[in-house]
């Protein structure tokens, strides 16, 4: 058993976050998300929400600060609208880690799903609020 890591992180995305490199994207996606049909390495963590899983994901990866917007969050159809509480739930685990990270960009569904099936990974959490999806382009830590 290892010490310091958050329950909802598993071995197998451990290991994803591990072997990502400088400049590569993990898609931290809702229930409802295709994961399986838009890339082939699919984790599962169903057991937790998306904003839960970035608290466990971000102690363990920097964000790319060569980037405008190393976090993307999928915009809301036109016709459709997104649970304001989920965007903030997003801003406050990364704001725990990261706090002076940029604004979190929001990004065309077709794009989000064009970026999500050239992504290192797809995690797919157990967050029933639609678009909680969720880009974050791995960067490389400062002077240690």
């Amino acid at each position: 058993m290892l010490v310091g890591i958050h329950p909802c992180v598993s071995p197998e995305l451990l290991y994803a976050l591990a072997r990502m490199g400088h400049g590569d994207e993990i898609a931290v996606v809702d229930a409802y998300y295709p994961g399986h049909s838009n890339n082939d390495l699919v984790i599962r963590c169903d057991g937790s929400t998306a904003a839960e899983l970035l608290a466990g994901v971000l102690p363990l990866l920097c964000l790319d600060d060569y980037v405008a917007a190393p976090v993307a969050m999928m915009q809301p159809e036109a016709h459709d609208r997104c649970d304001p509480e989920l965007e903030r739930d997003f801003r406050a685990a990364i704001d725990r880690c990261w706090p002076g990270t940029p604004a979190i960009a929001h990004i065309a569904r077709q794009e989000f799903l064009a970026r999500s099936r050239a992504a290192f990974a797809i995690v797919v959490t157990g967050e029933r609020r639609k678009y909680g999806n969720m880009l974050l382009r791995k960067g490389v830590p400062g002077p240690q």
